[in-house]
């Protein structure tokens, strides 16, 4: 017998704010956290982001974390949303069996970097952000608060997908006995490092993200971290905790075409989701939403419609991209489209595709813009794809 992966916390924030009741209530109420440029020190104003609506100052207030600490904002957003995942779990200090920690950037400390560069070349006045430069040394500040809690830690940096991967390879740690509880996601903040590399790539919108609509022009920014608690069935019931959910399947491939687009008939992602169908039991029509890729750009969308329609054809589900609400949060795209998943799931509603007004082309599904789910969600899955065709896909379901 497969043993089940079930969910017993989660933790978010992104540009809709902080913590899931006030993420569920922006859902809810179609609301977006994609604006203007506040806290980015960049040139270009142009362009939206979703920036999470918090100084680096105020977050140290929230934490309870004294200013003179050396931190990234980064790891001051993963904090945020660690400590709500364990909250939800119960898991402090005094924790269950062997408990691991898997966290997903690219970015890392890149916005201190960049910010002391000048410092570090002429004198020695901000050297100690040098050692918060790299991703795992932002994995260990998020976790600093619960030094003890955690029998392992480790980091990955999969583009994109790197928060999906935490998730699979936490599950996996599970289910083969290494750890009993994963908490697992994503953290990244925006940096004028990745925001300058997007605009170079020419992917960036002027305007509000359109995903999988035919006037698309490219995708937002945004930022954030989200953190769930995978955990055995045999912790669950020794904790006599009540799971939220189970995570019933996943798959990550690579179809390597290409540096940053994906192949045009959507392979990796079509592998992604056929393996997660099968790893789950399910077929694509017990699928019930789909939480899209959907980044706005011209390639992306395009593949994954060919994708998607390859492996649920003419019976395509509820879909949207919930981008149109957070911005592209890159490697904590994956942890925080799986809480909005879950969200969705829990409180059987459908996360509408902001923004959407014309399809594709002839053939295209038609993104969700009603609520209102046709019958109750019990599956659902959620892709998350990365720079080199590094694909991951993740299915939730109700536990029955």
């Amino acid at each position: 017998m497969i043993p089940q992966i079930l969910i017993t916390g989660m933790g978010i924030v992104t540009g809709l704010g902080i913590g899931k009741t006030n993420t569920l209530q922006a859902l809810r109420q179609k609301q977006t956290g994609i604006g203007k440029v506040h806290y980015l020190q960049t040139i270009h104003k142009e362009f939206p982001v979703g920036e999470v609506p918090l100084t680096n100052e105020q977050i140290f207030q929230l934490l309870d974390i004294e200013p003179e600490k050396i931190y990234t904002r980064t790891a001051l957003l993963g904090r945020i949303a660690l400590k709500e995942a364990l909250q939800e779990a119960n898991i402090t200090k005094k924790r269950p069996g062997k408990i691991a920690f898997i966290s997903g950037t690219t970015v890392g400390g890149m916005d201190k970097s960049e910010q002391y560069y000048t410092d570090f070349l002429s004198n020695n006045s901000k050297n100690e952000y040098i050692e918060t430069h790299d991703c795992g040394a932002t994995t260990n500040l998020i976790a600093a608060e619960y030094n003890g809690v955690f029998d392992m830690m480790t980091t990955l940096s999969t583009a994109c997908s790197s928060a999906a991967n935490a998730i699979i390879l936490g599950a996996n740690l599970i289910k083969t006995g290494k750890v009993d509880v994963a908490v697992v996601g994503g953290s990244e903040c925006l940096s004028k490092f990745h925001f300058n590399g997007f605009n170079t790539l020419m992917i960036l919108d002027k305007q509000p993200c359109r995903p999988f609509d035919k006037t698309r022009a490219g995708l937002n920014l945004g930022e954030g971290a989200a953190y769930l608690v995978l955990e055995s069935e045999e912790s669950v019931k020794e904790r006599e905790i009540t799971p939220i959910c189970k995570l019933s399947g996943y798959a990550n491939t690579c179809d390597a075409h290409h540096q940053t687009a994906s192949s045009p008939d959507g392979e990796g992602a079509y592998l992604a989701m056929t393996k997660s169908l099968k790893q789950s039991n399910l077929q694509s029509k017990d699928i019930d939403y789909i939480n899209a890729h959907g980044t706005g750009t011209q390639n992306n969308d395009e593949t994954e419609e060919i994708a998607i329609m390859r492996v649920f054809g003419d019976n395509v589900p509820h879909i949207s991209s919930t981008k149109s609400f957070t911005g592209h949060t890159t490697s904590a795209a994956g942890s925080v489209e799986s809480v909005i998943s879950i969200l969705a799931l829990q409180y059987n509603f459908i996360p509408v595709n902001l923004n959407f007004s014309q399809p594709m082309n002839e053939r295209s599904f038609i993104p969700a813009t009603q609520s209102e789910p046709t019958r109750t969600l019990k599956h659902v899955l959620t892709n998350s794809f990365g720079f080199g065709g590094n694909d991951s896909a993740c299915i939730f379901s109700r536990i029955d």
